[in-house]
């Protein structure tokens, strides 16, 4: 049957001489483009944007749009109603985490931290939902804590969930972290109307002087998907609102200077005692509503006594959303500022260190404004009580949290003060060397980061592991696989026959046999010959090349001139040979300097 003139035309395109030419080319300049499978991250990051989002809007919505105006009208009405309002509230929340969650010292950011670090970024779902409610609770009665932690818990678990839920992309266990970090930053990015924030704080939240570089992009794409879809709901307008800043002379960098070294002291102060404070809640043995009652009746005399010396509007309780407008456009004279600082402190240390579920970013970023102003009207005695806001409030996140990055940013981002930005990094910058390691979340890590080409000076035998199991050649399957501990973590074991090493078996390897015919195959039926092998003194890097060459086996085998087995190196092993040595470097940085 003939071609009709349309399919004659198609393949007449298709062996085009310049198609069949340039087509290679094409395909290999996309794969470069998307080598770092880019392409992933754009089918998965926008799906946590999106969800994470919808999840924290709909907590927006739900604390500052319906429940804590209400309370905060009733308390400043009622004065005497904000002890037993807290008192309650905070045994709720008590309640909550001791009876539906595993444990009820471990969320918020200190949970996605250490979930970063040592879970691989696994997050716990099945109390997903209480962790928010219990969020709900510490905030929504008054608890001095705002919206952040749930927002990054949320964000991060969600992040982390979708892991779980896409298998259909491979995804890795370093994917698993990428995307904690990812959801973390889009659930900043909502809560603060602040992308830019978001995406800064998430990827320097986990250390204290580096980033988590590899959640860059996907950290990116989330945040803005998800200020988009939180802009769909609400106004996307600055959170808080300078008046309008004149531009800053060279005497205000200096006071800037001034101010930043202040906030890092006080900031360092506050931030140790709240470490001491947090062990002593968490060592405290009683239930956990009732160490969260104490905390809650201890909040609510810090509100409480301070409305009694300065009647008004303001009260250092609450996510203080609205006191964050109220410093930053209304005048208050300096007695009051320190002291709704001095208040406002407190009652975030008995809020958190009790047990609260949420974070101090908004906390300190007001207690930095409050104590600005009060810098700027009695020391300088300068006009632009904007700008020396600006200053306060990066310096006392940079110090408090270890993010002098994401302080300014967000400065910029959620006031809308973007001429203070050079003041704010001045400021912040002194803050953060003067409150050393002091750092608000003890999770946080320092990663002293070491070149991997410094592997090359060290040799195999410094690494390998020498106490190994191994498996007789001779011996059975059945043997074999009754012979194996629970305790035992090794996938792979090396194969012996006579005292010489003929290969490797591995449990998948056993796996893959019908149990029927354990009994008859021996493990040199089994074994696998081509596994990599090093003398004991190559140096790592030659380990590691041999380890990320694409095979099947994950060991690498070390055995003398004549063959005999001296030991065994994994990718686990050359990863704790980094760790070691960046933690010596940091050790003797830290004795030099004592010296």
């Amino acid at each position: 049957m003939p071609k009709s003139r349309q399919t004659r035309t198609r393949d007449l395109i298709l062996r085009h001489p310049l198609l069949r030419k340039y087509l290679p080319l094409v395909q290999e300049d996309l794969v470069a483009v998307y080598s770092r499978d880019l392409q992933k991250w754009l089918v998965v990051a926008p799906i946590i944007g999106v969800t994470t989002g919808l999840a924290i809007t709909a907590i927006v919505i739900v604390i500052l749009g319906k429940m804590w105006p209400a309370v905060l009208a009733y308390y400043l009405r009622h004065h005497w109603a904000i002890v037993p309002g807290l008192f309650i509230g905070f045994a709720i929340t008590g309640w909550i985490m001791q009876f539906f969650t595993r444990d009820p010292d471990e969320h918020s950011t200190e949970e996605v931290i250490r979930s970063y670090h040592e879970h691989q970024g696994d997050i716990d779902m099945r109390p997903f939902f209480a962790k928010l409610l219990a969020a709900v609770t510490t905030v929504g009665f008054g608890g001095s804590s705002a919206l952040e932690g749930p927002s990054i818990y949320g964000g991060a678990a969600i992040g982390s969930w979708v892991w779980a839920k896409m298998p259909s992309l491979r995804f890795n266990l370093r994917d698993r972290r990428i995307m904690l970090i990812c959801g973390a930053a889009a659930g900043m990015s909502a809560v603060f109307r602040a992308p830019l924030t978001g995406i800064v704080f998430a990827l320097e939240m986990p250390y204290r002087d580096d980033l988590a570089h590899e959640a860059l992009v996907p950290s990116l794409i989330a945040s803005v998907v998800a200020y988009i879809t939180m802009g769909c709901f609400l106004p996307t307008t600055p959170l808080f609102n300078f008046a309008d800043g004149s531009p800053y002379t060279r005497h205000d960098l200096y006071w800037s200077a001034l101010l930043g070294l202040l906030i890092g002291l006080v900031a360092m102060a506050f931030v140790v005692t709240f470490r001491r404070a947090r062990s002593f809640f968490v060592n405290w043995r009683a239930p956990h509503w009732a160490k969260m009652a104490v905390g809650g009746l201890l909040t609510g005399v810090c509100g409480i006594v301070f409305l009694s010396l300065f009647p008004g509007d303001l009260l250092p309780i609450g996510p203080n959303y609205e006191a964050v407008g109220y410093v930053l456009t209304r005048h208050f004279g300096t007695a009051e500022l320190l002291s709704f600082s001095g208040f406002k402190l407190a009652a975030t240390l008995f809020t958190l260190a009790s047990g609260g579920v949420s974070a101090m970013f908004v906390p300190l970023f007001l207690t930095g404004g409050s104590l600005g102003t009060a810098f700027a009207q009695s020391i300088v005695h300068s006009p632009e009580l904007g700008l020396y806001a600006a200053v306060g409030m990066a310096s006392f996140i940079s110090a408090g949290y270890k993010t002098p990055l994401a302080a300014v940013v967000f400065v910029a981002e959620a006031t809308g003060g973007h001429a203070y930005i050079i003041p704010a990094l001045v400021g912040a910058a002194i803050a953060y060397a003067i409150s050393g390691d002091a750092s608000a979340s003890g999770d946080q890590r320092l990663h002293e980061a070491v070149k991997v080409e410094e592997l090359s000076n060290i040799p195999v035998s410094a690494i390998m592991q020498t106490q190994i199991v191994t498996a007789d050649a001779a011996i059975s399957v059945r043997d074999f696989a009754a012979g194996l501990s629970p305790h035992t973590y090794h996938e792979i074991f090396p194969v012996t026959e006579q005292g010489r090493l003929i290969g490797t078996v591995s449990v998948a390897a056993v796996m893959r046999h019908d149990p029927a015919r354990w009994g008859s195959l021996r493990i040199r039926d089994i074994a696998d010959n081509r596994c990599d092998r090093v003398v004991p003194e190559s140096d790592v890097m030659e380990a590691v090349r041999l380890l990320l060459k694409e095979r099947t086996q994950s060991v690498l085998l070390v055995t003398s001139a004549d063959g005999a087995l001296c030991g065994m190196v994994t990718e686990t092993d050359v990863l704790r040979t980094l760790e070691s040595r960046g933690n010596a470097a940091a050790f003797r940085d830290a004795t030099e300097f004592e010296n």
